[in-house]
């Protein structure tokens, strides 16, 4: 096995927390990375001298993390939280046996994650036998049945000679972090003995040589864990050594990666080689490090890596963009989409809870001391904003959010100095095929694959059906509405081929088809596309998974509408090929009305619906739908009924029930050259539909997709061959996107494929001068406009040039 089972909910049975760091100890926080060499990867820790009180100083520390400060236990929301942690404390210990097994559902012997859940639950009852409030604190029996259940574990299971079975992530990562976790909570109530035995197991598994190399199962989220394991080992063991070790370990995850795991110069994050993962690894390591930079700080063993400054950075240039009112997009979150229920939990997981948790991570970040006051400001506001505008399930309302960060949270928005700020507008492009459109009172974002980046990814019994999510999956969310569109119980009840945005063959695939572990990658680079920053042109050359379908996808994004095209779409795998254009969970009641061309329709469940050319289709409540080129569109209202357990293993199996209504356009059976064109416009009615003038489509072929946008001036294009279109030719495949104002031309241009070494563009108009050249762009004529840009380093990225111009705008292309 090559990955987590998951990453834990964070909350009440696994809080974690954090105050600023220089409340315990006596160490000034570190201000910001010092200027020295990071050793490399393997290079032995240099051992600063330590003393007792270091490491007494340190274990106080990380309790304090774990428990907060600053907040009155007998006032909302912590009295619930806290009660609640008591109780559910007091259910372990009172459901603990004597046999083989600490707890007789979590049986020992065959299946690793028995042994983090039983860690996991020790860890809870030592946390509620010292918070306050728990209605449980200071139970000699808890503490008891704690140290017990320790000594159970590291005697008879997680032993100093115990040989792993089934998942490495149990032994090396989930297990140990909460076992040393209630370490911590209890070290009062225990002796040497116990100490010494408990530290030998955690070396047995995790060794230093767990990072000595970079590589393998040791990069990452993965490698950052790694390091808070052996650090905190070296806290409970007062190892010197070993703390220095897992300090200097982190180095590697601070540089930027141009292949595999880690953290990438555009924003993108990758775990497993080729999964976009900045909702929950990226959101893990985001996490450890803010752990390890908070208990660290000012000690001997203080990270003084001046590559920190690219994860400090991330923060908005990585992980912001994928936030939108306090949930992180499920296009970034693999295959976490599908856990939902699990366990003990009465909370499923959703976006909103994985955004929760980066929150979390941000503001204990910012109190860490290794940022500047300014970057710590802005994240500060980023993160009062997105909890003011949380309506789905608000962040102080949340049972999976742990006390110290509600108090946190709390004081923040106390704090008047601190301004909420917007979200912003815009439009980013990913090397890792992700695209994030915004514009005010909504957002989108389009989830793609390609040679570089997996169909999905399933493991551990996980994500079984995500086949089709990023065959262009088109996700979209409103300022005030349709926030919870993915996480009212979505993944479990939407029908798995019919993914909003997606052309996919409806060939009937079996769970977890092509492969664990992102192994199907389709066969076809193209995916990405150009921005200028506010305007896009995507695209994606699609191929089916274990099908024959594929085509040419395109969606242009221009401020207040996103034009969806798709051309030369074929298959033969005897079965239809359909494009869906949305697929709105109407939530338990399925309500909202539909209305074509303006009429209001028939809502009885089961009612399907074949609308002829029609110009709009628009759903109450939620959004509408053009139509520039007609078509016949099928319209199905459904109720549909699923588990948590369906698509996860390790799941609930309650059934749940959702009210869909599906738009989609069918291709045929068996299809060639089919296309399609729709216009999504988020949050408008029907009068709004009426009155919206769409960019005209200018071609819609395999060899180009293109369209104009006459009244806000953009004219983008997807060229997947050279060629010439109306007033622009190029000379080799790109995407672009011009863009004038008055007396001011932007050009962008991009290489989707990441294959091209250069393109030439030529605009039949002329320009003054440049305004703002990149160095990898030669203006080679102003009449006619000729560029020449080199890609052979771009990874996808854009090449933005700004000229003035003669004529106000650019008139010659409309």
């Amino acid at each position: 096995m090559r990955s987590a089972p998951g990453v834990p909910r964070r909350g009440l049975l696994l809080a974690a927390a954090a105050v600023t760091a220089g409340s315990a100890g006596s160490w000034a926080l570190s201000t910001g990375p010092a200027a020295a060499d990071a050793p490399p990867a393997g290079t032995p820790a240099a051992v600063p001298a330590a003393t007792d009180d270091d490491f007494e100083t340190l274990r106080s520390r990380w309790q304090l993390l774990i428990t907060g400060a600053g907040f009155d236990a007998t006032v909302a929301p912590y009295a619930a939280a806290l009660a609640a942690l008591g109780s559910q404390a007091a259910q372990f210990r009172d459901s603990l046996t004597t046999g083989a097994s600490l707890w007789a559902d979590l049986p020992l012997g065959k299946v690793s994650n028995n042994i983090t859940q039983s860690c996991v639950r020790l860890r809870t009852m030592a946390l509620a036998y010292v918070q306050p409030g728990t209605g449980v604190t200071g139970d000699a029996a808890l503490a008891a049945a704690v140290a017990g259940g320790l000594d159970r574990l590291c005697a008879q299971v997680y032993t100093a000679t115990t040989a792993t079975y089934d998942n490495w992530w149990d032994w090396q990562i989930g297990a140990p972090k909460s076992l040393l976790d209630a370490c911590v909570l209890l070290h009062p109530q225990l002796d040497a003995a116990q100490i010494a035995a408990y530290c030998a197991a955690v070396d047995h598994f995790v060794p230093d040589s767990a990072v000595g190399t970079y590589s393998g199962n040791s990069t990452g989220a993965n490698r950052a864990d790694l390091c808070k394991v052996i650090a905190l080992r070296g806290v409970i063991g007062k190892d010197a050594a070993k703390i220095a070790t897992a300090s200097a370990a982190l180095s590697p995850v601070f540089p930027y990666v141009t292949t595999g795991d880690g953290l990438y110069a555009d924003g993108s994050f990758v775990q497993h080689s080729d999964i976009p993962y900045t909702g929950t690894y990226g959101e893990v390591m985001l996490g450890d490090l803010s752990w390890l930079f908070s208990l660290l700080a000012g000690s001997p063993w203080a990270v003084t890596d001046p590559q920190t400054a690219n994860v400090l950075d991330s923060v908005t240039a990585a992980y912001a963009p994928f936030v939108f009112n306090g949930l992180v997009m499920d296009g970034v979150s693999g295959r976490a989409i599908s856990r939902g229920l699990q366990g003990s939990s009465a909370l499923a997981q959703s976006d909103h809870t994985r955004g929760h948790a980066l929150i979390s991570d941000i503001l204990r970040l910012a109190d860490s001391g290794m940022a500047s006051a300014e970057q710590s400001a802005h994240w500060k506001s980023l993160v009062k904003g997105w909890i003011q505008r949380e309506r789905s399930l608000p962040y102080l309302s949340d049972p999976g959010v742990g006390v110290p960060e509600l108090a946190r949270a709390q004081a923040l928005l106390a704090d008047d100095s601190v301004p909420a700020a917007q979200e912003p507008d815009g439009h980013r492009v990913f090397a890792m095929d992700r695209a994030v459109h915004r514009h005010p009172g909504w957002a989108a974002s389009v989830s793609m694959s390609s040679t570089r980046t997996t169909f999905y990814e399933n493991g551990n019994g996980e994500n079984l059906r995500g086949w089709h999510t990023s065959n262009g999956m088109t996700y979209w969310w409103g300022g005030t509405y349709g926030n919870d569109q993915y996480s009212d119980a979505f993944w479990p009840t939407v029908d798995p081929y019919r993914l909003p945005g997606t052309t996919v063959s409806t060939k009937r695939l079996a769970d977890g088809e092509g492969g664990a572990w992102g192994a199907p990658r389709p066969d076809a680079p193209w995916a990405g596309g150009a921005t200028d920053g506010t305007h896009a042109a995507l695209g994606q050359h699609v191929r089916g998974l274990s099908s024959t379908l594929q085509g040419m996808k395109s969606w242009f994004c221009l401020g207040d509408s996103v034009v969806c095209l798709g051309a030369g779409i074929s298959a033969a795998d005897g079965v239809p090929v359909e494009t869906v254009v949305d697929n709105r969970n109407l939530g338990a009641d399925g309500r909202n009305a539909l209305y074509a061309d303006g009429h209001r329709q028939p809502a009885g469940t089961g009612t399907a619906r074949r609308f002829r050319n029609p110009r709009s289709l628009a759903i109450e409540g939620s959004g509408a739908y053009l139509f520039p080129e007609g078509g016949t569109v099928n319209v199905l209202r459904e109720d549909r009924t699923g588990s948590w357990h369906d698509i996860n293993t390790g799941s609930s199996t309650a059934p749940l029930t959702r009210t869909y209504l599906t738009l989609w356009f069918d291709h045929g059976t068996d299809p060639t050259d089919a296309s399609y064109a729709y216009v999504l416009l988020p949050g408008a009615g029907p009068a709004a539909a009426a009155r919206h003038r769409p960019a005209r489509v200018l071609a819609n072929t395999p060899a180009v997709q293109a369209v104009l946008d006459a009244p806000g001036r953009v004219l983008a294009a997807n060229f997947h061959s050279a060629g010439r279109l109306g007033p622009l030719t190029v000379d080799t495949p790109c995407s672009v996107v011009v863009s004038a104002t008055p007396h001011r031309l932007t050009i962008a241009v991009a290489d989707p494929s990441q294959t091209a070494t250069s393109v030439t563009l030529t605009l039949d108009t002329a320009a003054r001068h440049p305004i703002d050249t990149p160095p990898s762009t030669r203006v080679a004529s102003l009449h006619p406009v000729t560029l020449r840009a080199d890609l052979s380093a771009a990874r996808g990225a854009s090449r933005v040039t700004v000229l003035e111009t003669r004529t106000p705008g650019l008139r010659e292309c409309w």
